[in-house]
């Protein structure tokens, strides 16, 4: 894989081993924009001043959770005492909160920065971090991503990082409020924090 490389991968295993772990865990799309969120987290890190390696390490292992099986994560969500409510969302949300153990267990990764980044990037918070902010955002606007708005929300993130995440969360809500979808309440409250305009 020469595309991709971690100097430091805040973890006992290698930048080879945690590659093939990831790449076994997950199809070959999903694969791939993991790799276009690390290169993505690593331009944005730049832009802000923050450590593009850490950044890359966080974006490339944002979605190692993403299709683990549902049963896996319920089977997590009672033993490990997670909010109960978190029973009635499902991977979407699931893969960031609960995919930050999977990643502490089978990754090794226990920087609380990363895994924090990690449980962040399905639903924002209030309080979000620098690397919080280039995940959350890079998940958004890496190369592949293809919907209406996306030139304008990168344009806005390279701009402004807070921006970026507040133009994010007021396009997921419109999505999902369109589709009558389940919204998690701290993503109400990242929108009322990063998207309101006073």
């Amino acid at each position: 894989m020469n595309e991709i490389n971690f100097v430091n991968t805040y973890s006992s295993l290698t930048s080879d081993e945690i590659i093939a772990k990831e790449k076994s865990n997950m199809d070959e799309k999903r694969f791939k924009h993991c790799i276009g969120v690390s290169q993505t987290s690593r331009k944005l890190a730049k832009l802000n001043n923050y450590d593009p390696d850490k950044a890359a390490l966080a974006g490339f292992i944002h979605d190692y959770a993403k299709q683990i099986a549902p049963e896996r994560f319920i089977k997590v969500i009672k033993e490990q005492n997670f909010d109960p409510n978190l029973l009635n969302y499902n991977r979407a949300i699931w893969h960031g909160i609960v995919g930050a153990y999977f990643i502490e267990k089978e990754l090794k990764i226990t920087d609380p920065e990363i895994l924090t980044a990690i449980r962040r990037h399905t639903t924002a918070d209030v309080e979000m971090t620098t690397l919080d902010k280039i995940v959350f955002v890079a998940d958004f606007i890496e190369p592949s991503r293809d919907f209406s708005g996306v030139e304008e929300a990168r344009k806005i993130a390279y701009a402004n990082l807070d921006d970026g995440v507040g133009f994010e969360l007021a396009h997921t809500l419109d999505f999902l409020i369109t589709n009558r979808k389940k919204i998690y309440p701290k993503t109400f409250a990242a929108y009322n924090k990063w998207s309101v305009k006073d």
